[in-house]
């Protein structure tokens, strides 16, 4: 029978919830890189005359702008820092659990850090996309 059992498995839900949370960062970043990628197409597909052509670009130049841009790979490399440091922690927390000695609990600030990044770039998406 494995020693600590509850623990290591505990150790693993966690692991999977932060890998699971890290996979679906990275998707939302793929799905606003792809609908910028059809917005682009779209617009240059319309066919308008001068004067309205010229707004509808303006237009979608905002709606493409750097969020737009560079937010979707923003988020497929937040996901990735998730999944790395979830590794990390999984892995310690394993060898902590297996060493003999007693160890005291750390805060997870690495945790909290990436947490707020990600809240903090939903909070400028959706204000982008709802104020734009």
């Amino acid at each position: 029978m494995i020693s600590n059992f509850a623990d290591h498995a505990a150790n693993e839900r966690t692991f999977l919830a932060w890998v699971r949370t890290g996979v679906a960062v990275i998707a939302l970043g793929f799905v606003i890189e792809k609908f910028n990628l059809f917005v682009l197409a779209l617009g240059s597909s319309i066919v308008l005359e001068s004067s309205h052509r010229q707004q509808m670009e303006l237009h979608l130049e905002r709606v493409s702008g750097p969020l737009g841009r560079y937010g979707g790979s923003v988020l497929v490399f937040v996901g990735l820092a998730l999944i790395a440091v979830a590794t990390a922690r999984f892995v310690r927390i394993e060898r902590l659990l297996d060493a003999p000695e007693l160890y005291a609990a750390r805060t997870g600030r690495v945790e909290l850090a990436l947490l707020a990044a990600l809240a903090l770039l939903v909070a400028v998406f959706s204000a982008y996309l709802t104020l734009g």
